[in-house]
């Protein structure tokens, strides 16, 4: 029987809060049970294990983001846009670093077809819509864009930017720069 007042979606914020707390490697069904003051049975007419549990803060990560930078990107085009996402991206991933780290976890293919990161692939696409890249070069520059995004923020968050005097948001603006340019002047196949 469900225990009252816990629900999918309140444990679900739960652990998406608990993942920016201790971190998503750290995120248990037990851990959560003992947030709530349960034994971790009665979670389990909720949640099926703790892979369940970590897709669903997965999913709710990847559509807190979408959300965020779609927000972020309203009215906007060219590097403006790129400048948006960017920064909707690298705040988000500061602000809720459990969540961010859900966000790379591999979903299955049902998950995969429900979450919201064809939300994300679109947004980008739109932005590069400004840029008139064609295919295949489109698929390229989304992929340079995520990973760009993200191993900055990866490194930033692990205090890998720390040791140099040069401030790391003057080094996330050139970055940005940079990517413009490329994005404005993508060399030919």
């Amino acid at each position: 029987m469900a225990r009252t007042g816990l629900t999918v979606e309140r444990l679900t914020r739960a652990a998406a809060d608990l993942a920016d707390e201790i971190g998503f490697q750290n995120v248990t069904v037990s851990a959560l049970a003992r947030g709530f003051g349960v034994k971790p049975a009665a979670l389990y007419s909720h949640v099926r294990d703790a892979r369940d549990l970590r897709a669903r803060v997965a999913l709710l990560a990847l559509a807190e983001l979408a959300d965020g930078a779609a927000s972020a990107l309203a009215g906007r085009a060219g590097k403006d846009a790129l400048v948006a996402f960017a920064n909707a991206y690298r705040g988000y991933a500061k602000e809720h670093p459990g969540r961010y780290a859900a966000m790379q976890v591999e979903l299955d293919s049902e998950r995969m077809d429900i979450s919201a990161a064809g939300r994300h692939a679109e947004m980008t696409r739109a932005i590069l819509r400004g840029y008139e890249l064609p295919e295949p070069d489109q698929t390229d520059a989304v992929r340079m864009l995520h990973s760009t995004f993200h191993g900055y923020v990866s490194l930033e968050t692990a205090g890998g930017f720390r040791r140099h005097p040069r401030e790391v948001d003057a080094s996330w603006s050139r970055t940005l720069d940079a990517l413009d340019a490329v994005l404005r002047n993508w060399p030919p196949a």
